[in-house]
């Protein structure tokens, strides 16, 4: 019944009507938990996780979605990691933010524009970018690199952008150089089955069910910058493996 147009349409503009009435509605909570919390949440890592469990909720009032995650379990939640994913669809960071800790986000500036939304993103200390900038990307690395060092993880996208059709892009070094600098590990994460689930450039929904799979740290002690590259290809590999199966899955149903 949701994969009919006649239906998915309207409902889809109830959902969004509903994502804009949850970033109103958490305004003045974030403000007020922010405010209390101040004094021992130097790091941000509280008001984060208020901000971004926003996501979770708006992720559960979609009924178009069905999400699961597998491996969380494995990952020590008092380290701080550079986690990177691969990036198929809007939906993944409502897959993502479902994991159970804080981790702050690197985002394009212009999402950092939108009223109240971005207000919120910058008290959790989510951090933006001008894709292309150059020193807009020194900024933003050398601020990840403060959260690594308060001891709260950092998401990126290592892709830069989203996939048109869902294939693996190549990943660009900054995440793993970022991780080498800070002397953490970097946790792949693998996202699978939610490409069709908001195509570029449609405000539709579709129906679709996408899995996280958390792949194991990879260590990046005793590196050097040099070895970004290398890691990042490691770690792609590693990404390209865990989704390979469900798209040969999807390519012969």
């Amino acid at each position: 019944m949701l994969e009919s147009r006649w239906v998915a349409a309207p409902l889809s503009a109830l959902v969004w009507s509903s994502y804009v009435l949850i970033v109103i509605l958490w305004t003045p909570l974030v403000l007020i938990f922010r405010a209390l919390t101040f004094p021992f949440d130097r790091n941000r890592r509280l008001v984060g996780r208020l901000f971004h469990s926003s996501a979770v909720v708006a992720g559960n009032l979609t009924p178009f979605w069905r999400f699961r995650i597998e491996g969380a379990g494995a990952i020590d939640r008092t380290k701080p990691y550079v986690f990177v994913a691969n990036h198929s669809s809007f939906t993944d960071v409502f897959l993502v933010v479902r994991l159970p800790w804080e981790m702050k986000w690197l985002s394009k500036k212009s999402i950092f524009s939108i009223p109240l939304l971005g207000w919120q993103m910058r008290a959790a200390g989510d951090v933006p970018i001008v894709r292309g900038d150059k020193e807009s990307a020194k900024r933003a690395m050398e601020e990840m690199r403060q959260r690594l060092e308060s001891g709260v993880s950092v998401i990126l996208f290592p892709e830069g952008t989203r996939s048109a059709d869902g294939t693996l892009g190549e990943f660009r070094d900054g995440a793993f150089r970022l991780a080498i600098e800070a002397g953490v590990p970097v946790v792949p994460l693998a996202i699978v089955g939610a490409a069709k689930s908001l195509p570029k450039r449609s405000l539709v929904f579709r129906p679709s069910a996408a899995t996280l799979y958390v792949l194991s740290p990879v260590s990046t002690r005793g590196l050097s910058a040099e070895d970004a590259r290398h890691v990042g290809s490691d770690v792609r590999g590693r990404i390209e493996e865990a989704i390979r199966p469900s798209q040969a899955a999807a390519a012969y149903p």
